[in-house]
């Protein structure tokens, strides 16, 4: 038996019926990881002996008969997301020493199942990039082709459940930083509705778009997971006080009926032709299996992008103001007075990007420009809801692509920002409006680099996308 080739719900179904142990699958795992993350490079840290223990730990509970469907499983979690006793760095050189003194809210509901903790993965520092290749430690590679970014921020996610590394992982989107790596490694990523998942314990990017999600080898793994990590959270004035149910309760109910759009916007000039050619004929087969299929137009789309820059920007430059060497986290060695501390502990701590964009933010919310660009960009966002509201007025679910492209080269774009934003550009509208939104495999280049299919729904209508995944996916 190799036990990194079973999914969750195989890998859960063995540990329950005691054919095989959660320390024997976490050893696994850490041979695979021993074995193939040097290459890799999906981790920046591993918590081995944390693991161990969780695992036999996990050993008990399935022993008595008890456990749920992720106990003892082995995953890892992006390394913006708070776990106390292991550091917490988000890939950067600020928070290199940071050891968070509580758990995140998906940490504490990931230990209340005993699930296994492999490790900490790497990422774009602060979350800011969709490469993975703006981490102060090292850069991701992509396991169908090492030469190749595995998408960002959540690369080091994505690129752990791709290479069988991890049995799920945990990331965060911010204008789509779990789904866009998923695409790029060929494995699925679910971005759920926005305050359905606390963000309670998360390193802040930008809080009115930042929402954690998992990133999965199936869609049923993926909807197993959100079973866990969705619920309201006190601690989160943006968690939604609501019943979530069973995600895989309706997931094999089929697609017979259902209305599908497919937005002109997204098929437009940009794209590669056989991103365009796998994505269409998806919706081919959806309509094959009885969705009624129509094209649609979202106008404000073409502002969608230079809005979310706008918005994150802004946020980012907000939440990150309190990095400033006082309090927690790097502090520059040697200045004259609390001018010097900040300019240099923040010149020295953050990298390139992140220095981009906090200038960014700050220059739009500076006095005389905030109504121009802060103000004009939440009048954009109301405009795409807006949009968005009245395509689900009679559509269930929005088919397109995750990104314009394939996996491009390590190193292709890192001299223009502007091209790499653009890449974006099918992913950003989701979390504008706080939509959920998955993202799954649907075909391949030339080269046999995966090409994704997003699926979008209207606010809270998660089962409605898995189950539409999940027909796609065993069709």
């Amino acid at each position: 038996m190799n036990i990194t080739e079973l999914s969750l719900a195989e890998l859960s179904e063995k540990l329950h019926g005691k054919e095989l142990s959660s320390v024997e699958a976490t050893k696994a795992y850490f041979e695979k990881i021993n074995a193939v993350d040097g290459e890799i490079g999906a981790y920046i840290r591993l918590t081995e002996s944390v693991a161990l223990q969780q695992a036999e730990n996990a050993d008990k509970i399935l022993a008595e008969g008890k456990g749920t469907a992720l106990t003892g499983v082995p995953y890892g979690i992006k390394d913006n997301i708070c776990t106390k006793g292991s550091i917490t760095s988000c890939a950067s050189k600020m928070l290199e020493n940071f050891n968070p003194p509580y758990d995140a809210f998906v940490t504490t509901k990931m230990n209340a199942e005993n699930a296994v903790m492999l490790g900490k993965m790497n990422m774009d520092e602060f979350a800011m990039g969709s490469t993975t290749e703006n981490s102060a430690f090292k850069v991701t590679k992509n396991p169908y082709d090492i030469t190749r970014v595995p998408g960002g921020s959540s690369g080091g996610s994505a690129a752990a459940v791709a290479a069988k590394e991890a049995v799920f992982t945990l990331g965060s989107d911010t204008g789509g930083s779990i789904r866009q790596p998923a695409a790029f490694c060929g494995v699925v990523g679910l971005k759920p509705t926005y305050g359905t998942v606390s963000r309670n314990g998360l390193v802040a990017f930008a809080s009115s778009l930042d929402q954690i999600g998992p990133v999965a080898r199936n869609v049923e793994d993926a909807a197993v997971v959100l079973n866990s990590i969705a619920g309201h959270d006190s601690l989160d004035s943006t968690s939604v006080n609501r019943i979530y149910g069973d995600f895989t309760a309706e997931m094999k109910n089929g697609v017979k009926g259902m209305k599908a759009a497919l937005p002109k916007e997204y098929f437009g000039e940009g794209i590669n032709p056989e991103v365009r050619a796998a994505v269409i004929n998806a919706a081919n087969e959806f309509e094959k299996m009885g969705v009624e299929i129509q094209e649609v137009s979202i106008p404000a789309m073409e502002y969608a992008l230079p809005a979310y820059y706008v918005i994150s920007s802004c946020e980012a430059s907000s939440n990150l103001a309190r990095f400033d060497g006082v309090r927690y986290g790097y502090r520059a060695e040697n200045y004259a007075d609390m001018d010097e501390l900040y300019k240099k502990t923040r010149s020295e701590g953050f990298g390139k990007e992140v220095k981009r964009r906090i200038m960014l933010g700050s220059f739009a919310l500076s006095a005389g420009y905030y109504d121009a660009y802060y103000k004009k960009a939440l009048q954009v966002r109301t405009l795409i809801i807006n949009g968005f509201n009245s395509i689900f007025e009679n559509n269930d679910f929005i088919i397109s692509p995750v990104a314009p492209t394939v996996a491009y080269k390590i190193g292709e774009k890192t001299a223009s920002p502007v091209e790499m934003y653009l890449g974006d550009i099918y992913t950003v509208p989701v979390n504008i409006a706080g939509l959920p939104a998955i993202s799954m495999p649907c075909g391949a280049d030339k080269d046999g680099m995966p090409i994704g299919m997003q699926l979008i729904g209207k606010a809270f209508s998660e089962s409605t996308l898995i189950r539409a995944g999940w027909a796609f996916e065993n069709r």
